[in-house]
């Protein structure tokens, strides 16, 4: 050990006195300062600017430590895109300058074995890399300064996967030192190792034999997560084997200049040791064998606790089968190929081995179309099915021969009702659902879905959304713009109802009795006038403490008014207008009161919640209806009434004749015209029951839920969960970044800017250049 350290020591004097050490050490600060100075002086600039103009400026609404350190301007971030040009001029000479000096000769006869040189020097590579550490520990100290309440675990997690990165480029590089005497041509080769073990993640994808091999040795694939602030074991046992591989690989090199064995003999060496490494890889990566270390402040890498809850209601040892079809004439067919298949285990699914690592994958490739469906017959004029698969099959480079045929994959299950899109068909204990892919930038379902999709595995029964008919009521099976398939049965819309654990039906109470124990009854817009039979159904409902959604529309308030009375209710007569120069009168300027936030527990709630709170903001979290009827409260039947959504200061309700694509209607008192400040639009009614609470919401305008409104949005789905007591959706709500102000000025941070950049590397590079001249000297 001592003649480990005594050669490191040497090798440090070494770098200690070349020149090719100190410029890129004074470049790597360089780098760092830029980067890290730039972005901090101008966003502190932007700060004291918003603080001084702009009393309502609370912060970035978004992380600093992200943003200074490890976005794409990032300190971290530039540093691993320049790393590979710094090591290999650094690491060219370690060993050839020895081989090329005559010097290896002296260390060969001298009492050391190859070991301690091969260890020596990494050992000093490994110390000079710690002083790169310490030049970004200057600015992570810099950044606890400068930012408020900065996350720390994120930035030591970076660090850590910069100093393993180094370390591994090092080694590499010391490799390629021992196998020539020419610096240069180390340096290239160095150079062109890190660049293929960089990129080799995404070549050959495509084959089954090499994509794991070529995932697990790719180096971009390993620092993602710890950049994010994810340590794995899976990724720090890989460098570590990196490391060993090459150091090994140059300890035979030396070894063998100096011994006279068959080359099969050395080539065995290399062999066991590339098997070695392949083999802890392989079984380190294995679901089950990795541990995790999550060190952002709020658990960001890891799944909600909501979710880990739904997870841990898996029986232990019933393992969770997942089969994904991939069908290679759906548009989005690259997405879920076999070039595909690591980032669709480790991006989608790797959260969730995490917790439940007897997760069995399947998958069926296949080509088909629904049938009556001619777009590929179009695309692909006089041209068969097979004929045209057989182009998209050399267009993404795969080979027909692995794909079902129609007729077979149409034996095995029957994927029309999805449309024949990528989805994925989870088993469990003798139940399946579907999990599905979306039409969007995602494509993978989100936390919601999965969620949602363990719960209908793991449940009898899902909470039901029952919506009436037989009154012209909106649809929930049609697409028209002012129906309801969007936000109830629409498979492709990730936030539809089917799709966070809901089941939507249809019932008719002139025929049926509405069934207790459903989530909801949703009474939409009924046209016509409700019959004796269908209104003491749905009373009767409501009586016994049923939940349920009412919507009426201007002009057909007396369709629900009658119902409305059970609850103490009315929609009064007349429709909502607020004259603006931008839009026609009947569509309102309107504002949702905090009582909204109290709903569900919907990602950004908690925020906008908080801000209401303040009289100052009470209406400037905005929404609009189209063609309104004012809700009113009458005080009887013993619910207790919140109005959620209120209409802005100017509108008044038009109780006679209303034309709104012509003259700008006026308020007309001798017509009954009414004009205050506000009117209600949409309230919640609830009264406390024995059991439970019963939760009503009524509307003053159904358009709002319509496919033309995209279903509500994100508050349609709070109203559901509110309705199903907050059991479904499972909502992952993420608490907001601490770290959103900065603690220094745009001036201070321009005078650190001028420190860092300028000042301490020309200071660094002034001893430098004295400690090099008076070294030449001597």
């Amino acid at each position: 050990m001592k003649l480990i350290f005594k050669i490191a020591r040497t090798e440090l004097r070494n770098l200690f006195y070349s020149p090719v050490a100190w410029f890129l050490f004074i470049a790597f600060m360089v780098q760092c300062a830029f980067f890290y100075n730039t972005q901090v002086q101008e966003f502190a600039k932007w700060q004291s600017l918003s603080l001084e103009n702009s009393p309502d400026f609370e912060g970035f609404n978004r992380s600093l430590t992200q943003l200074i350190f490890l976005n794409n301007d990032g300190i971290y971030a530039n540093a691993f895109k320049n790393l590979y040009l710094f090591l290999p001029l650094l690491t060219m000479g370690m060993i050839s300058r020895e081989m090329n000096n005559g010097t290896i000769k002296l260390l060969f006869s001298s009492p050391v074995k190859t070991r301690h040189i091969v260890f020596g020097k990494f050992l000093a590579l490994m110390v000079y890399n710690l002083l790169l550490i310490a030049v970004m520990g200057i600015f992570m100290v810099a950044g606890l300064l400068n930012i408020q309440d900065v996350d720390t675990g994120l930035v030591l997690s970076a660090t850590l996967a910069f100093f393993l990165l180094v370390c591994a480029y090092g080694a590499i590089g010391l490799y390629m030192s021992s196998l020539t005497s020419y610096q240069i041509v180390s340096a290239v080769a160095t150079f062109l190792v890190i660049l293929v073990l960089s990129r080799i993640g995404g070549l050959w994808q495509q084959y089954d034999l090499v994509r794991d091999l070529t995932h697990f040795l790719s180096m971009n694939n390993r620092t993602g997560k710890m950049v994010a602030g994810l340590i794995t074991t899976a990724d720090v046992i890989y460098y570590l084997m990196i490391i060993a591989m090459f150091l090994s690989f140059t300890l035979f090199r030396m070894k063998g200049g100096r011994e006279f064995i068959p080359w099969y003999r050395k080539s065995a060496r290399y062999i066991t040791v590339m098997a070695l490494v392949l083999l802890v890889g392989y079984v380190s990566s294995r679901p089950g064998m990795i541990g995790y270390w999550d060190t952002t402040r709020d658990d960001l890498n890891t799944v909600h606790p909501n979710t880990q809850r739904v997870i841990a209601d898996f029986e232990k040892g019933e393992p969770l089968e997942v089969t994904l079809y991939s069908n290679l004439l759906d548009g989005s067919f690259k997405m879920s190929s076999a070039s595909k298949r690591n980032e669709y285990m480790w991006t989608l699914w790797e959260k969730y081995l995490r917790f439940k690592p007897d997760i069995k994958f399947n998958y069926v490739n296949y080509y088909d179309v629904n049938d009556g469906d001619s777009v590929i017959f179009k695309r692909y004029p006089k041209k068969s099915l097979k004929e045209a698969a057989m182009i998209l099959a050399e267009g993404n480079e795969v080979n027909l021969k692995n794909f079902m045929e129609p007729e077979e994959i149409r034996k095995m299950i029957d994927l029309q009702p999805e449309d024949n899109r990528a989805v994925m068909l989870l088993k469990y204990k003798g139940r399946q659902t579907w999990l599905r892919t979306f039409p969007d930038t995602d494509f993978w379902p989100n936390e919601m879905n999965v969620s949602a999709a363990f719960k209908r595995l793991q449940m009898k029964s899902m909470p039901k959304v029952l919506y009436t008919t037989g009154n012209l009521e909106r649809d929930i099976y049609k697409y028209g713009e002012r129906e309801y398939a969007v936000h109830t049965l629409i498979k492709t819309n990730r936030n539809s109802l089917v799709n966070l654990g809901f089941d939507a039906d249809t019932i008719s109470p002139d025929n049926l009795e509405i069934p207790a124990g459903i989530a909801a009854l949703v009474v939409a817009d009924p046209k016509i006038k409700l019959s004796p039979m269908k209104e003491e159904r749905i009373g009767k409902y409501l009586a016994d403490g049923g939940n349920a959604f009412i919507l009426g529309e201007p002009g057909k308030q007396d369709m629900l008014n009658p119902l409305l009375a059970n609850i103490g209710a009315r929609l009064e007569n007349g429709t909502l207008v607020h004259v603006n120069k931008h839009e026609m009168p009947h569509i309102l300027g309107t504002y949702f009161t905090h009582d909204l936030y109290d709903l569900a527990d919907a990602p950004g709630y908690g925020k906008l919640k908080k801000r209401l709170e303040n009289p100052k903001y009470k209406d400037t979290v905005k929404d609009a209806m189209a063609g309104a009827a004012e809700l009113q409260s009458t005080g009887q039947a013993g619910y207790s009434f919140k109005p959620i959504m209120l209409t802005k200061e100017g509108a008044f309700n038009k109780v006679g004749r209303l034309v709104v694509d012509s003259v700008a209607p006026v308020l007309n008192e001798a017509e009954g015209d009414i004009k205050k400040t506000p009117f209600v639009t949409m309230g919640t009614f609830t009264r406390k029951l024995p059991n439970k609470e019963q939760r009503i919401l009524v509307s003053g305008d159904a358009d709002y839920m319509s496919n033309g409104r995209s279903g509500g949005k994100s508050h349609g789905i709070a109203f559901f969960s509110w309705m199903d007591n907050n059991d479904f959706p499972i909502y992952t709500p993420r608490p907001d970044p601490l770290d959103q102000l900065f603690t220094i000025s745009g001036k201070t941070a321009k005078a650190q800017s001028l420190f860092f950049i300028w000042i301490l590397p020309s200071v660094i590079l002034l001893l430098g250049t004295v400690l090099l001249i008076r070294r030449k000297r001597k």
